[in-house]
Order: C-alpha cells, then structure tokens, then sequence
C-alpha cells in the first residue's frame, strides 16, 4: 500500500444538498425504500402536485445516494443513467459526489458498500441519541478514514468488481426471461383446462408456521419472515436465530424441505418462494408452507399457480384485517385450483422442470459470486491483495 493515500471521505467527496426547482409536470421520487445495494429500484413518474416536504435533493449521474438511517440495511445506490433531471431524493438519502480529481466515482461507491464501512456506519448510527440508528455526513460520514491508490490501482479494483457485478445482473436477465416463459407456459395450459375447481389442501398439504417470536439468539437457528422470501430461495443473511427447542417446535408442524413453496401471510401478502435444492434447516413464522416436496410432480405447476394473476386476485379477495391484511391458512387451504390430467402435466413438466432447474442453478451461481464479491471487496479496498499484474 505504499502508493496509497490516507485520507477523510470528506476530503475525496462532498454531501451535496441542491434543491428540485424545476417545473415539470411529472417526476420520479426516491425514497430510503427505493434504493438498495446499489440499485435504484424505482422509476414510476408521479404526478408533481402535492409532493411531499421530505422530496427536495436533486442528484445526477455517477453520484452515490447513502440512506442515513441504518447503513446495515444497505440502502444505498449508484447513480448510472444521464436522465436524472425529473428524479427528486428524499432529504433522508445523502447525495455523495465524488471529487474526481482525487478518486474514481466507483471506486467510492465500492468503499461505502463494503462490509468493514457499513459496520463502521452502523456502529457509529447506533451510538447516536434518536428513534433510528442514523448518520449524517458532517458528523459521522466525512470523518471516516479511506485509502486511495492511484488512478490505474482503482480502476483494476474498479473492474474487478464490476466484472462479477455484470455476471450477476446477465444471470438475473436470464431468469427473469426464463420465468416469464414459465409463467406462459402455465397460464395456456390452466386457460385450456375444464371442469371444477377443488381445494388445494386436498391435492397437497398445506400448513403455517409459528406466529409466536421466539426468543433471539446469538447462535441457533434461522428464522424465517415474509422480508426473507425471494423469488427462488430465502435470505438467511439477516434473520433472527433461535433455539434448537424453538425450532423444533416449529418444525414439529411445518418442516421446510426442498421444492416446497412458501408464501407470506402477513403484511405484503403473497410473495411466493420455491425452496431450492438442499437448505440450510430453518423455521417460518407468519409464513404459510406448501408441502410440494411431497408430490414432486406438481412442485412446477403449483409455482406459477401460486403466482398466476387469478390466484393473486383470489387472494386479494381473502384478505382479512384493517390495520395489517393477512391470510388465514383455512384460506390457502381452499384456494382454488384445477390440475391437468396425468399426460398433459407430464407434457408440462418435460418443458417447464428443466427450466425452472436451470433458474436455481443460476441463483446459486449468483450466490456464491455475490459471496466472492463481499469477500474480495473489503480486501480490495484495504490494499490487501496485489493488482498491479492483474490485465483485464
């Protein structure tokens, strides 16, 4: 690290706090929700009438937009699209640009995400007095040390990481592609079939987990919320851990195996997530469990159904509650549902199963390069691993 410099992220960038004054009639708000891990998630255009007091920062391309209300949940995004002119930033999201005479752009957005700064933010947010764990960029941000090598030394460690982060956006494309098809493939299927509908739990056994809160621990087992359903999987990264009698008191009743489907019943309700090969044990609370492990023959009909637009707006129908919607298990139990004969459901699984194999295959390729990119990252930037030979 001999070529690096010791500096203050305020002295290689600025927060920067310039006001929307312009006219237009629609605009694209950005909230702390609306961005994460890197990501802008949102580009809805709104009506610019009535805006709410916290909508002001304008931001522009290759700037950083830094929640500060707990680092640890990363909420940050890179800005990389020119168009920024109609997009208005919540006051709670700090616009970070960079000084580009001193480090790449990039390069700071890699050291604010990785894993030693955010532990370093969300520690310093938490010594703080107020209802959140927060930061501000005068106070906490700009005193934070960063090493900067020369121009070449960041755009290599640049590049490395980018690399890794193009693979796993071309993987997600893929299964984004892929699902769709599936979706498709599904939906003229089920318009083709006749007859009447009967219940789900009489063709699979449907169940709930615990909707208790189990004690949290330092070292047990996950337990798994609505907020950890992906698509193909769960997020074991953030959940709460509990005791082995816990869990098996959960799982006494709803033992999650591969090819089951989950599904959320409280809160946003209805994110479906199909269990992938060979999970780490873990249990489910307010989460309803649908055992398609035991029939894997329909683990690839009953995904799509579950996701279909019919079955969406059945739910939304069977929603009870006035302060927080839920399900109630009797309701996924009699959910409606009409299955194929046995030649037409095998015709489907010929095409679909493969596909459906080769998305999880994908998320798992995406897990371990995202688990390469947390590793790498903080290495990278501490000057730990030699780049000088490196040709990209």
């Amino acid at each position: 690290m001999e070529n690096w410099k010791k500096m203050l992220v305020g002295d290689v960038c600025d927060s920067i706090s310039n006001s929307y004054c312009r006219k237009d009639d629609e605009v694209v708000l950005i909230n702390t929700s609306d961005v994460l891990e890197g990501k802008i998630l949102n580009h809805l255009s709104v009506q610019n009438k009535n805006l709410k007091g916290q909508f002001k920062k304008t931001f522009m391309k290759d700037d950083i937009l830094y929640s500060e209300i707990r680092p640890a949940n990363k909420r940050y995004a890179y800005v990389d699209f020119e168009e920024t002119e109609r997009y208005i930033a919540s006051t709670k999201l700090m616009v970070l640009r960079a000084r580009k005479e001193l480090v790449l752009p990039r390069f700071l957005f890699c050291f604010f995400s990785s894993k030693p700064v955010l532990d370093e933010l969300q520690h310093l947010a938490e010594t703080r007095s107020g209802t959140f764990p927060q930061i501000t960029f005068s106070s906490e941000l700009a005193n934070v040390p960063i090493s900067v090598p020369d121009f070449k030394t960041q755009t290599k460690i640049v590049d490395i990481l980018d690399a890794i982060e193009k693979r796993i956006e071309t993987n997600q494309k893929i299964n984004d592609n892929l699902s769709h098809q599936i979706q498709l493939i599904y939906d003229n299927l089920a318009d083709s079939l006749t007859g009447d509908p009967v219940s789900l739990s009489t063709i699979i056994d449907v169940r709930d987990g615990t909707h208790d809160s189990p004690k949290a621990i330092d070292d047990g087992f996950p337990l798994v919320t609505s907020k950890h359903l992906l698509s193909y999987g769960v997020d074991l990264s953030t959940t709460n851990l509990i005791s082995k009698e816990d869990f098996d008191k959960t799982n006494e009743r709803s033992l999650v195996e591969t090819h089951d489907i989950l599904i959320s019943m409280i809160g946003t309700v209805g994110l479906i997530s199909l269990v992938i090969d060979d999970p780490v044990p873990f249990a489910i609370k307010n989460v309803g469990l649908f055992k398609t492990s035991k029939c894997p023959d329909l683990y690839a009909y009953i995904l799509p159904y579950l996701r279909s637009t019919k079955t969406t707006q059945h739910i939304e129908k069977t929603l009870a509650g006035s302060t927080q919607k839920y399900i109630s298990l009797g309701e996924l139990r009699k959910m409606p549902i009409i299955l194929p004969d046995e030649n037409k459901l095998s015709d489907y699984n010929n095409i679909v199963v493969p596909l459906i194999m080769q998305i999880t295959n994908l998320t798992e390729e995406n897990k371990r390069l995202s688990e390469l990119r947390d590793t790498l990252l903080p290495k990278l930037m501490a000057g730990e691993l030699d780049v000088s030979n490196l040709d990209l």
